[in-house]
């Protein structure tokens, strides 16, 4: 985020954002680029959290550090596999258009910080809810289990997943990054209108 907003890149695409950790009450385990969002101006193309994250916790974090959380096309974050995650966001636009000129407004009134843009994964890759939580609860068992903490957490419990689901979350994972990176291909289109 901060190279994109130091190169005047105002939009960029990624799966998922990171956010609060699962059992962070504990251990403190959040993603510093929650931090970042709230103080770099760059828009999010995102499908929502990561689904091994606490979405709720996420949410409030975000509220907290005042980051906006709009989404596309949708009045629900999306759980990054699944589109629902039982979530409201902040607002919803229908179109890259709106969304631009939102942003815009935004920073022009010396509103910093940056916004998550939720775009739900496409309906013909999207997961069924209960196979894919059965896998995320499956591995993060397992990540207890074998002592697994910290940064070592993500990459062990994806791998846990791509394998419990015999490679299907790894496909969705793919196109959900494609969806992602058109939305935002278009916004900064629609961004470079307005400037």
């Amino acid at each position: 985020m901060i190279l994109a907003a130091l190169a005047g890149i105002k939009v960029f695409a990624t799966g998922g954002i990171g956010g609060v950790h699962r059992g962070a009450q504990e251990t403190f385990d959040i993603s510093a680029d929650l931090q970042e969002l709230a103080q770099t101006n760059v828009a999010v193309v995102c499908a929502g959290a990561k689904s091994i994250l606490d979405i709720g916790l996420t949410l409030e974090y975000l509220e907290t550090n005042g980051v906006p959380v709009v989404g596309f096309r949708t009045n629900e974050l999306p759980a990054f596999f699944t589109r629902q995650s039982g979530f409201g966001v902040d607002y919803r636009v229908e179109s890259e258009k709106e969304l631009a000129q939102a942003l815009q407004a935004k920073w022009e009134l010396g509103l910093n910080g940056g916004v998550v843009v939720a775009n739900p994964i496409p309906e013909a890759y999207a997961m069924d809810y209960n196979m894919i939580t059965t896998a995320i609860n499956t591995a993060v068992s397992e990540a207890e289990k074998q002592g697994i903490k910290g940064k070592e957490s993500t990459p062990f419990l994806l791998a846990k997943v791509k394998e419990l689901t015999g490679g299907e979350s790894l496909e969705s994972n793919i196109q959900l990054v494609f969806s992602n990176a058109e939305v935002a291909a278009n916004l900064a289109v629609e961004l470079s209108k307005l400037s």
